[in-house]
């Protein structure tokens, strides 16, 4: 009589937040060029009355500049803060995402293997605003340090040696209160961007296989999944990154109480408001070719990894000690 096979355990949340953070440092290698194009448009003009001068006229021009004047360093500007910063970001995206459905699930007394849109998309702006909290400062420097060029510099410039020398540089100026700059504009931005990550990643998944489009376990299911997740993910994220990137960089003044305070915007809706009404709803969407070849490819890669990782670790490490 063959014995019975003991029930696989499910992935414990750490496990799950290494795997994810380890998938979203492959993508931020290969998307992180795109992401200082992004950075560099959404700062050329900045509240100026027709989009002032032009520094860059597109993307491309971005990547053929920076790579004239500044190389490779130039274009994979911030890469080590960005590495640290995708751990914390998607390991707790990724992590926390099923957790906090479940226990949502849960709660209103629904299975928590059902997938309920609301539920979903709710899991993915809490996992999402986690993240963004936990990773702030590492946001911030990063965001600085794209900017920053010596040869064609847009917007206020931020020198720093290193990612430890941006953060004592700024904790010795402002204290706590710098590191945590932007940090509402950090949480509303991937909160917008988690609440359709993931559910349209895993809806789009589950349409393909359940019509039989594609088989569950394959990279043209991770692919074509991802990649409408990441055009979604452009879509509804875009206004919030531009004015994340802007509240991040903006120049600032020091009061008579000793505080610093940023000169251009109070908070990320006035700086959307501000926005808009210096360059108009367009304002909002600059860079938005730059964002997208930046966030789709990560968005493809990270998810698609994370499946391919978690499906290794579980055949490796979960199967082989069970």
């Amino acid at each position: 009589m063959s014995s019975m096979q003991p029930p696989l355990r499910s992935l414990s949340t750490a496990e799950g937040f290494l795997c994810g953070g380890l998938a979203a440092c492959i993508a931020v290698t290969v998307s992180n060029p795109a992401e200082v194009a992004k950075t560099r448009m959404q700062l050329q003009g900045e509240l100026a009355k027709g989009g002032g001068q032009k520094v860059y006229k597109n993307p491309l021009d971005v990547f053929a500049k920076t790579w004239r004047n500044e190389g490779i360093r130039g274009l994979q500007r911030g890469l080590s803060p960005a590495y640290a910063y995708q751990i914390l970001l998607n390991g707790s995206r990724l992590g926390f995402y099923e957790p906090f459905r479940r226990s949502i699930n849960r709660v209103i007394g629904r299975p928590v293997t059902e997938h309920i849109p609301l539920t979903s998309i709710a899991a993915g702006a809490a996992s999402g605003a986690v993240g963004a909290a936990l990773g702030n400062p590492l946001f911030l420097i990063k965001a600085r340090m794209q900017a920053y060029s010596p040869t064609l510099p847009v917007g206020t410039q931020h020198h720093y040696k290193s990612s430890f020398n941006a953060l004592s540089t700024i904790f010795k100026a402002e204290g706590f209160r710098g590191l945590v700059r932007g940090i509402d504009a950090a949480i509303l931005r991937t909160a917008m961007g988690s609440s359709v990550q993931l559910p349209t990643y895993n809806w789009t998944k589950n349409q393909l296989v359940t019509h039989g489009i594609l088989p569950a376990d394959n990279v043209w299911t991770y692919l074509a999944s991802s990649s409408i997740s990441g055009a979604c993910v452009c879509i509804v994220m875009q206004p919030a990154d531009t004015a994340l990137t802007r509240v991040y960089n903006q120049p600032t003044v020091r009061l008579p109480d000793g505080r610093l305070k940023g000169t251009l915007y109070k908070n990320p809706i006035d700086c959307l408001w501000k926005t808009f009404k210096a360059e108009g709803v367009f304002g909002w969407y600059k860079g938005s070719t730059a964002h997208f070849l930046r966030i789709a490819p990560h968005t493809i890669i990270t998810l698609t990894a994370n499946d391919i990782i978690l499906s290794l670790y579980k055949d490796l490490v979960i199967k082989g000690w069970s």
